[in-house]
């Protein structure tokens, strides 16, 4: 019953928006106690300024014209505070449906003045723990939104860049902008595919070097599954950043065209290792069946030595332990120590003859 109530518990919950009119704002997630906090980065070439609010009011007031305005909205749970923000940039219902929704997987929707990019966070936390986070962005003519679950992102070092003025982000637009979010991303998805890597060769040297145990065979398990979130994280994403490149509009500049390209080699790159070590993963279990069948084999070929060189010793005890009255050995003086000896010249030649084969 505890099994039962443990893969019930991670099971999604998204029998909740079932049933309800298109554009029914219903949040799905595991997530439903975080409280909204809304950042808004306002910024340009001279100027940077970063805010932190609870309402969305508040938040709409530190937009400034001539500037780039990134909103990031953490926790999705209050659906009124995620109404109102769609309802300032007037978002389609169905976008706002959507950014509530964290069962929905990476795409990307195209609007006449703005873009809808759904994907997947994937970072390790300080606990070791792989934290799998949905994003939903929205690309307009001057402005990012983001929209999270928790608290917690993958974006600090983008957040860095736009506060210290490096590199060219802040001369650029929202479109940069958008390529720096996809880009912390995935630059992430390969730290994440490294740690996959390092667990495959740390359970191969266990497998190799001792005794295997039904642990092994756990962590195999959820090893597979972690690779297998990976892997729908990952490739859809990958067709995202495909159209992405693709895009003819207004929002999307030539000069950052060629940024999004170079991204798109990376989640080829990605993408790839994700399938290699996949594939490693699945190798592992009949790596280890190989294992268990060769150790037991080693045991079986033991035991039938054994048995082979008692057979013979067991023949002769037969004989000698009949109770015929006509046995001329038996009245022999010398017919007991003989027959120890042989017993014993049998037993050290057949010894010889396994190890001459290599059998020992």
């Amino acid at each position: 019953m505890a099994k039962r109530k443990r893969y019930l518990s991670r099971r999604p919950k998204s029998t909740k928006a079932l049933n309800q009119a298109p554009g029914t704002v219903t949040y799905v997630g595991n997530k439903e106690k975080a409280e909204t906090t809304l950042e808004v980065i306002d910024y340009n070439t001279e100027s940077y300024e970063r805010h932190i609010t609870q309402t969305p009011e508040e938040a709409f007031k530190f937009e400034e014209p001539n500037k780039v305005t990134w909103l990031n909205v953490d926790g999705l749970s209050e659906t009124s505070e995620i109404i109102k923000v769609g309802q300032f940039y007037d978002l389609h219902p169905l976008i706002i449906e959507d950014i509530v929704n964290t069962n929905q997987r990476p795409k990307i929707d195209e609007y006449q003045d703005y873009f809808f990019i759904v994907a997947k966070m994937l970072y390790h936390k300080t606990n070791g723990q792989l934290e799998h986070e949905h994003i939903s962005i929205v690309l307009g003519k001057d402005y990012v939104l983001t929209f999270q679950e928790a608290g917690g992102d993958v974006f600090d070092g983008v957040r860095e860049r736009l506060a210290r003025g490096k590199g060219s982000i802040r001369g650029r637009g929202a479109d940069y902008l958008v390529f720096a979010l996809l880009d912390a991303i995935v630059d992430h998805y390969f730290l994440v595919v490294e740690e996959i890597s390092d667990k495959i060769e740390i359970l191969e040297e266990r497998l190799f070097s001792s005794e295997p145990t039904d642990d092994i065979t756990l962590e195999i398990q959820e090893l597979k599954k972690t690779m297998l979130r990976i892997r729908r994280a990952v490739f859809p994403l990958r067709e995202v950043v495909s159209r992405l490149e693709k895009v003819n509009g207004h929002l999307i500049h030539n000069d950052t065209v060629n940024y999004i390209r170079d991204l798109y080699d990376h989640m080829v790159q990605v993408s790839e290792n994700i399938e290699i070590y996949r594939e490693m993963s699945w190798g592992l279990m009949d790596m280890y069946m190989t294992t268990i069948s060769h150790r037991m084999n080693e045991v079986m070929k033991v035991l039938t030595i054994m048995a082979s060189i008692f057979i013979p010793l067991t023949f002769l005890a037969g004989i000698y332990g009949m109770n015929f009255k006509h046995m001329p050995e038996l009245e022999w003086k010398y017919g007991y120590p003989v027959l120890l000896l042989i017993m014993f010249l049998l037993f050290m030649g057949m010894i010889f003859y396994f190890k001459k084969k290599r059998w020992l």
